[in-house]
């Protein structure tokens, strides 16, 4: 019998190794069909039955079938799962209990259990789970998919789904770490400077509570500035390698979603002890910057103080009352300190804009909730002076701060942002010929060069090569080694100015510390830390467009039902449509091809060169900015579909 089996299996191999077979990643679709798209980018057709045996993200070797011109597969190998952890709805169903992933691309309802911990009879239908597949087809002695059930997430009803679905999706901590409420300040043997009579203020949002910065500005006699910028000193308070350093290291981020945030410290540290309330006297690291007449940076030290910020102000009222409307007038004291930092922000955003580099300004959209959880409002707030001189003065002291390690420690936690990798750089600069832009590579790889072509892009103010050209570029990542920021066009960049909220600058807080006593640096960071952050930065960032989008389509609900059209901007395009942003409110919507014409033939999208025509005329481009009129608002997806206003 044995003998037999052997010899089967033997057979089966032979028919494989004969058979034409491709291998790649299964994409599903709504109507049961699906595609396995493999490196190259070829697709190829998966019928619904053989999609029975497989889920959206897999990665399969398949049976290619051919019938003329006809080709399709049959998945037979699973090569990786595409779902492993994933969060998931309970259906109880007679008695019996399964799991629906919440994912877009998959509905099937798969079988599950619960772990023994769990009682299942405490859970209902619709309550949200953490779940992880533990059989799949395709897996040799498995014959279907199932389930096991680890964690409730939440209850079908409680108002913060949005917040702990989205949250153990990602897998992120659900509340600020614990800490208790003894936090003596340790002896880290350093001369702290008294400047607690010093007119320090700050300018922070209303609501903020974990402040972390302060300033104080004075005009200097030979022209330009001097800056002192003092930093919130958590590394005061929490010793390098114990729990909660551990713990913050772990978290390396605090998470900030809307009606919520969730600290990388404890809150007694971060919004109380630590952050830089009016009136008390903290600890913290400071620098002290000359800034010229032409806004380029000179002479700089660094050093621990004990300040105390006399002033908290608010962006809207500084802002206000620096372009000469609304009833707030700060201390003449303060008044004329934000005069002066007034007229250094532009003198460094001038330099910048002529030697370095300079973010074009985009809104912010804040959302406004009840207490429980519901979108009252969504307010624009554009990026007016008040931030810009903060944003100034934090890149100011954090260009610094990257020189001061770089010269002095050779090492640290910084920002490196290459445009182009370097597999991209030939394809973005064939890209540009094609448009009649003639570049030397060294004009994409290189920081001098970069800045010039960077430059002479913006003048052309053309938003689909802007957008065209992204596909192409690089993001910021975490390095224990300086390296160049193309993004702000500086050579090497290190924030130190946020402890309270990013583990990388309490990293470079205590190198600084380091330096001002004299003292060999430790072995620089890992690999691993810097992967970490950076790694945990994408995760922080997709939680909050995750909330973000939650709550959009619920605000938006009615809006969807009756057809509102809104202005918009085409953000991106791939086969099946174009996704857009509406101006008034940040949201994210997709516009399929069938509601751009009744006739699907008739659309023709051309997703690498991000066009689309309909019936042979280009109707629309990356960058342009349209009208669309929202159709749905599809909670299960979070996800909102439109159609051409016009």
């Amino acid at each position: 019998m044995l003998q037999n089996n052997s010899a089967l299996a033997q057979l089966k191999q032979q028919i494989r190794d004969n058979t034409p077979r491709v291998e790649g990643v299964i994409k599903a679709t709504e109507r049961g069909f699906g595609f396995l798209e493999t490196e190259d980018g070829t697709s190829y057709f998966v019928p619904p039955p053989a999609m029975k045996q497989v889920l959206h993200g897999d990665r399969v070797g398949a049976i290619l079938h051919e019938e003329g011109e006809k080709k399709s597969v049959e998945p037979d190998t699973l090569i990786e799962q595409g779902l492993e952890r994933f969060i998931a709805r309970v259906r109880k169903r007679d008695g019996r209990l399964a799991v629906i992933p919440d994912h877009p691309s998959i509905s099937n309802a798969l079988k599950a259990r619960v772990k023994r911990s769990l009682d299942e009879a405490s859970l209902d239908d619709g309550d949200w789970v953490e779940a992880r597949l533990v059989r799949h087809p395709l897996k040799p002695d498995d014959r279907a998919f199932f389930a096991q059930i680890d964690e409730l997430v939440a209850k079908h009803d409680n108002p913060a789904v949005p917040w702990r679905v989205t949250l153990a999706r990602h897998a992120l901590e659900q509340a600020s770490p614990d800490g208790g409420d003894d936090w003596p300040l340790r002896d880290e043997g350093l001369q702290r400077e008294d400047l607690t009579e010093a007119p320090f203020f700050t300018i922070d949002d209303a609501k903020t509570r974990d402040m972390d910065d302060a300033l104080r500005i004075e005009p200097r006699d030979n022209g330009g500035w001097r800056l002192t910028v003092a930093i919130a000193d958590p590394t005061a308070y929490v010793a390098e390698g114990d729990g909660v350093d551990l713990e913050a290291r772990t978290r390396a981020f605090t998470v900030y979603l809307p009606g919520q945030n969730v600290t990388m410290l404890p809150e007694h540290l971060a919004d109380d002890l630590c952050s830089l309330w009016e009136g008390q006297d903290r600890p913290a690291l400071a620098c002290a910057l000359d800034v010229e007449a032409d806004g380029s940076l000179g002479d700089y030290r660094f050093f621990a103080a004990t300040v105390r910020s006399h002033a908290r102000l608010a962006y809207d009222d500084v802002s206000d009352w620096l372009e000469g409307q609304g009833e707030w007038a700060p201390e003449p004291a303060i008044g004329e300190q934000l005069k002066a930092l007034r007229d250094l922000t532009e003198a460094r955003t001038a330099w910048r804009a002529e030697h370095a580099l300079v973010f074009k300004d985009r809104p912010d959209y804040v959302f406004d909730l009840d207490d429980a959880g519901n979108v009252l409002n969504i307010r624009t707030e554009q990026r007016r002076i008040a931030n810009r001189m903060i944003e100034e003065s934090m890149i100011a002291a954090n260009a610094c701060c990257a020189h001061l390690l770089a010269e002095h420690v050779g090492h640290g936690i910084f920002n490196v942002h290459r445009a182009f990798e370097p597999e991209k750089a030939e394809a973005a600069r064939e890209f540009l010929a094609d448009q009649d832009i003639e570049v030397a590579l060294e004009a994409l790889t290189e920081l001098p060069r970069y800045k010039e072509l960077k430059r002479e892009l913006e003048g052309r103010d053309d938003a689909w090569l802007d957008a065209r050209l992204r596909r192409f570029q690089g993001f910021t990542s975490m390095s224990a080694r300086p390296g160049p920021h193309f993004g702000l066009g500086l050579a090497a960049y290190a924030t130190w100015t946020s402890p309270i909220r990013k583990y990388g600058d309490m990293v470079n807080h205590r190198l600084i510390k380091r330096v001002l006593k004299g003292e060999q640096a430790p072995a620089e960071a890992s690999l691993e830390l810097t992967e970490q952050l950076t790694e945990r930065r994408r995760l922080n960032r997709m939680a909050e467009r995750d909330v973000k989008d939650w709550l959009y389509v619920r605000y938006l609900g009615p809006h969807a039902e009756s057809g509102e059209a809104f202005n918009a901007e085409i953000i991106a395009i791939n086969r099946g449509g174009m996704r857009v942003r509406l101006t008034a409110n940040g949201a994210t919507a997709f516009v399929p091809a069938p509601l751009m014409h009744s006739d699907r033939d008739k659309v023709v999208i051309d997703d690498k060169e991000g066009r689309i025509q309909i019936e042979g005329e280009e109707r629309f481009k990356l960058g342009d900015h349209v009208r669309v009129a929202l159709t749905e608002a599809r909670e299960e997806t979070r996800s909102l579909v439109g159609r051409p206003a016009d």
